[in-house]
C-alpha cells in the first residue's frame, strides 16, 4: 500500500472521512477549472518578469511592435509576470543574438526578431550563432517597405529619384540602420539594378533614419510604413515606390518595383523567437500567449493599420522559414559584395 494510503488506513474513521471530503474537494475544484489533476500541477509559468528582447533600437518598428505587443498583454491581463522590453540592437542585432545565446535563463528570455536575425549571423560568422538552435514563438506578421524622400526634394515619382541620384554622381545620401540591415540590401539590389552609386549612413534603428529625412540630414530611405508614419501623416515625407508583391491601399497609386520590371519584393519578418534551451514547456505557454495575442481584435487591428499583412505559422512552418531566409539572405549579401 502507498504511503498516503497507508497514512489513511491508520486515522480514525472520523478523521479519514474529514480528508476524504477535503481530497473530494481539490477535485471538484480542479475539475471546474477543466483541468485533470496532473496538468494543473504541471502547467508552466513564468516565475519572475520576462525578458522582452528587441533587436533593434529604440522608436523603429521592432521595438513599436515590442511595445503594442507588451500593452496588449497588460491591457488584457495574458500573463502573470510582465514583459519587460530591452532594447539590444547594437551590431546589426549581434547584440540581442548574443545575449540570448549566453543566456542563464532560457525560460524566461524571448526576442522579437527582424530579419537581421537570418542576415547578422550570416555576416558575421565568427559570432557562432546558428538560428536553428532559437525556439520558433510565433511569426506575427510581415512587414512591406517603401522608398521614401522629402516632399521639398521636388522629387515626385520613381523615375525622377533614379534621375537625382545619378545626377550626383556618388553624392546623393541615404541612411538606414546599417550595412547587412533589411533597408541596406533593399539599397544594394537597387544600385545593382539600377547603376546607382550612392552614399550611405547607419542610424540607430528605422525610427531615427524616418526622422533624419524629416530633418533633411539624409536624401532617401527604405522605412517601413509604421516608422515612417508621423512623417508621412505631417506631409513631410512622400513614398514613390513599395517593395511589396502588390500595391499597397495605403499608399494609393505609389508603384511597385515589380511595376518597373524588377522581380524583386522583400517584407521584414516580425517574428517572436526563444532562447536556445527553452524547455518544451516554457515554449508551449509562450506559443499559446503569442497565439491569442495575434488573435486579438487589437492585433489585427495593428495589422490593418500599420499595413503589415498576417502570417501566422506553426514551430515546425517556422523553422522551415528560417531556412529558406537563410538561403535568401546568403543570395541577398552576396551581391552587395
Amino acid at each position: 500500500m502507498s504511503e498516503p494510503l497507508t497514512h489513511l488506513a491508520k486515522q480514525t474513521g472520523h478523521q479519514r472521512e474529514e480528508d476524504m471530503n477535503i481530497l473530494k474537494t481539490l477535485a471538484v475544484g480542479i475539475a471546474a477549472l477543466g483541468l485533470s489533476a496532473p496538468a494543473a500541477m504541471a502547467e508552466w509559468q513564468p516565475r519572475k518578469p520576462i525578458d522582452f528582447v528587441i533587436m533593434a533600437g529604440p522608436g523603429g518598428g521592432a521595438d513599436q511592435i515590442a511595445r503594442f505587443i507588451q500593452s496588449v498583454a497588460e491591457k488584457k491581463d495574458m500573463t502573470n509576470r510582465p514583459l519587460i522590453p530591452n532594447n539590444k540592437g547594437g551590431g546589426s542585432g549581434a547584440e540581442s543574438l548574443i545575449w540570448l545565446n549566453s543566456t542563464n535563463d532560457p525560460d524566461h528570455t524571448i526576442l522579437v526578431t527582424l530579419n537581421s536575425f537570418f542576415s547578422t549571423p550570416i555576416r558575421q560568422p565568427e559570432l557562432g550563432i546558428d538560428i536553428q538552435t532559437f525556439t520558433p514563438i510565433a511569426m506575427m506578421g510581415v512587414d512591406p517597405f517603401a522608398l521614401w524622400v522629402h516632399k521639398d526634394s521636388g522629387i515626385e515619382t520613381f523615375e525622377q529619384w533614379l534621375d537625382a541620384v545619378k545626377a550626383a554622381d556618388g553624392e546623393y545620401v541615404t541612411g538606414g540602420t546599417g550595412t547587412g540591415q533589411e533597408d541596406s540590401i533593399v539599397f544594394a539590389y537597387m544600385n545593382n539594378a539600377f547603376d546607382l552609386k550612392t552614399k550611405y549612413i547607419p542610424f540607430d534603428g528605422g525610427g531615427a533614419v524616418a526622422a533624419a529625412l524629416a530633418g533633411k540630414q539624409i536624401m532617401a530611405t527604405v522605412n517601413n510604413p509604421a516608422e515612417a508614419r508621423g512623417f508621412f501623416q505631417s506631409g513631410d515625407v512622400r513614398p514613390l515606390l513599395v517593395f511589396s508583391d502588390e500595391q499597397m491601399s495605403a499608399y494609393p497609386g505609389i508603384p511597385t518595383l515589380k511595376e518597373k520590371g524588377q522581380d524583386f519584393s522583400y517584407y521584414n519578418q516580425r517574428a517572436v523567437v526563444g532562447a536556445p534551451g527553452m524547455s518544451d514547456e516554457a515554449a508551449a505557454y509562450y506559443q499559446k500567449l503569442f497565439e491569442d495575442i495575434f488573435n486579438s481584435e487589437e492585433w489585427q487591428g495593428y495589422l490593418e493599420a500599420e499595413s503589415l499583412s498576417p502570417l501566422w505559422m506553426n514551430a515546425d512552418e517556422q523553422r522551415a522559414y528560417w531556412q529558406l531566409q537563410v538561403e535568401n539572405h546568403t543570395k541577398l549579401l552576396e551581391g552587395m559584395k
